[in-house]
């Protein structure tokens, strides 16, 4: 009995052999694609964050470049010619909107303006321009239009809150309510999310309007 199992082992394993190869001959190429679509897939993933970082760093080499000019018409006309993508739009919206204050304040806000209601910029970036529209704006911005972006910049969550919330005291001043501008910024201090540099800011304000930031 042993010779006809043996022999008949040794036939199935030569089956299963003839099998393999078969399945190999005819399915081989799918195991070689997955093995190029990996290394392809993890080569052209490095090739994508090196190109990422080389546009990035050009980007700001260029930014760089444009504001070494002496004259702020110069740094605005450099920044305009500066090829973008994506995010970087907007911050040359914002960067020659700065420029423009000093020398076309009408444009410059009307640059914020369009920047804070252009949806193809990341919202951080349009929540900024809005913000410093209505700081450079000041009473050239109706009074309701000032406290109705300030609205939506300060509401719980948002990343400018605690600015708005500056801002949204300093209008309440503005209308002849200093109490009402204290209670705004004392409970501005109470956050934890609050920078130094504002904190000091507003810690001064208060204290110069009689307020007691004694506990805070």
């Amino acid at each position: 009995m042993s010779n006809p199992d043996s022999f008949f082992n040794e036939v199935t394993e030569e089956l299963r052999r003839d099998r393999m190869v078969g399945y190999l001959r005819r399915y081989g190429w799918i195991a070689v694609l997955a093995v190029l679509l990996i290394v392809g897939g993890t080569g052209w993933n490095e090739w994508r964050k090196a190109n990422d970082r080389a546009n990035a760093e050009a980007f700001g080499d260029s930014v760089l470049a444009a504001l070494e000019n002496d004259d702020p018409a110069d740094r605005v006309n450099a920044l305009a010619q500066i090829e973008t993508t994506g995010a970087q739009a907007g911050m040359i919206q914002l960067l020659s909107a700065g420029e423009l204050m000093e020398t076309d304040r009408a444009t410059a806000i009307a640059a914020l303006q369009a920047a804070s209601e252009d949806t193809a910029l990341p919202e951080a970036y349009r929540q900024l321009a809005a913000l410093k529209r209505v700081i450079a704006g000041g009473s050239d911005i109706p009074m309701d239009e000032r406290e109705s972006l300030l609205a939506g910049l300060a509401q719980p969550g948002q990343p400018l809150r605690p600015m708005a919330l500056e801002q949204t005291a300093l209008l309440q001043l503005e209308q002849g309510n200093p109490e009402t501008a204290i209670e705004i910024m004392t409970d501005l201090l109470s956050q934890s999310d609050v920078t130094d540099t504002l904190r000091r800011r507003v810690t001064q304000l208060v204290v110069a309007l009689g307020g007691d930031v004694a506990s805070r």
